[in-house]
């Protein structure tokens, strides 16, 4: 692996102002790597809470401006389609640059996003302000981040608290994006994400250090060993694959949480056609969702690292998930659902947190960055195919089928992790 000094970036820049003495005999003080970490909740929080406004009026922007539902859903998949393209080019970038580079190249992203959709006066023009999205990977930058600066036993505690910055992001993002664009314009919400994303800028250089990978003894960082490669390589996605056990819990990453992701996709037209909700009932059960995140990410998930290992959690949630697939098909009410959703959001929760860091730790922290952008392309990969999946489902079996194939899928995966001896590093967080 090539090395460089800790004091310059990748680009070979002098290390910024105000970030001298972040090292100390190799290693970031306590104090300062907490701020650091507090940072990256800040701007992670920030930066879903403005798409969270945006995501809440969309649908209405887009009907004003004569998008049929068809075309809606094509705008959908253009959004996830370029977040999945993304992912893994983000993490790339993060781990050849810089973690604060990274973070930089999200906010300006998200700055173009809003800019381009505050000017959305046609249907061409709000297409195009979907473009930026392909780097719009605040959270992903976030748990690189938290990833460079905690040690492998403090990771999925840390990484599980990111849930309250999710859970934030859609309680006030949902509540604001309704409030701004109701009292004073469609395009409010959009003006207010811009600023906020230029705000984010401005906190990402000034509170995130140049170099926050961890050095060695000697003082010098490792970069990756694929520095030379291109930006986008799946040459370097089938390496990092093939360190041992990863392409097994990703299997398990992709899989367990599928046919509910599928669900999810279609939950706007389930909660009017099966539970018959209206816009501000469904806005209710979306707070409620955040609340359940914020309560099981920041009380219940980083106590279970504390107590049993990643191996014994990874089962868990996969058991968690096909106790949810039984539910969900015996399912009949909006008040079924809303007693679901806590072991729904539980089985979440956990299973994001705890393969994210045992991917994390399996690869070499050189490629952290890439590993968690392919991390981050689970959840468009799901909204890209959900449509039509969800919908055959949907339209040909009824919500049940949804159910079902939860149940199917996830005692298939628990029978494997059962069985399978896959290596993992079993530590809890001290």
């Amino acid at each position: 692996m090539s090395t460089r000094n800790a004091k310059t970036s990748s680009g070979g820049e002098e290390e910024a102002p105000g970030t001298r003495n972040v090292e100390q005999n190799g290693h970031m003080g306590e104090m300062r790597r907490g701020q650091v970490i507090l940072g990256a909740y800040l701007i992670a929080t920030l930066e879903l809470t403005f798409l969270f406004m945006q995501i809440g009026v969309m649908p209405y922007l887009a009907k004003s401006l004569g998008l049929d539902s068809v075309g809606f859903g094509y705008l959908q998949t253009t959004f996830g389609v370029l977040q999945l393209v993304g992912g893994p080019i983000f993490g790339r970038f993060a781990d050849r640059f810089g973690t604060r580079n990274a973070l930089i190249l999200s906010c300006a992203s998200g700055s173009a996003f809003f800019l381009l959709t505050s000017i959305s006066t046609n249907i061409p023009l709000l297409f195009l302000s979907r473009l930026p999205a392909v780097f719009m990977h605040g959270l992903p930058g976030a748990q690189k981040l938290i990833t460079d600066l905690t040690t492998p036993s403090q990771r999925a505690g840390a990484l599980g608290k990111l849930g309250l910055c999710f859970g934030i992001g859609i309680i006030l993002g949902s509540a604001l994006g309704g409030v701004l664009s109701t009292k004073f314009g469609i395009f409010v919400p959009a003006y207010v994400g811009l600023v906020g994303s230029l705000l984010n800028i401005i906190i990402a250089m000034v509170w995130i250090p140049l170099q926050t990978k961890p050095t060695s003894a000697h003082g010098v960082t490792e970069h990756s060993t694929s520095e030379a490669g291109s930006m986008f390589s799946i040459r370097e996605i089938l390496r990092l694959m093939k360190f041992p056990g990863v392409t097994e819990v990703f299997i398990v990453k992709v899989f367990a949480g599928l046919p509910i992701g599928f669900f999810l996709i279609m939950f706007s037209i389930i909660s009017m056609d099966f539970f018959g909700l209206e816009a501000v009932e469904s806005g209710y059960l979306m707070s409620y969702f955040g609340v359940l995140q914020m309560v099981v990410q920041g009380l219940v998930v980083g106590k279970l690292t504390t107590h049993f290992t990643e191996r014994t959690l990874l089962r868990l949630s996969v058991f968690v998930f096909a106790g949810v697939g039984l539910a969900m098909a015996l399912m009949r009410t909006v008040w079924h659902y809303c007693i679901i959703a806590v072991p729904l959001v539980f089985a979440f929760s956990l299973l994001g947190t705890i393969t994210d860091s045992i991917l994390t730790k399996a690869v070499p922290s050189s490629d952290t960055g890439t590993m968690l952008g392919i991390c981050a392309s689970v959840q468009p990969l799901t909204r890209t195919v959900g449509p039509t999946i969800g919908g055959v489902l949907y339209k040909q079996f009824g919500v049940s089928s949804f159910g079902y194939l939860q149940l199917i899928v996830n005692i298939g995966l628990f029978v494997y992790l059962l069985k399978s001896k896959i290596p993992l590093r079993e530590l809890k967080s001290q």
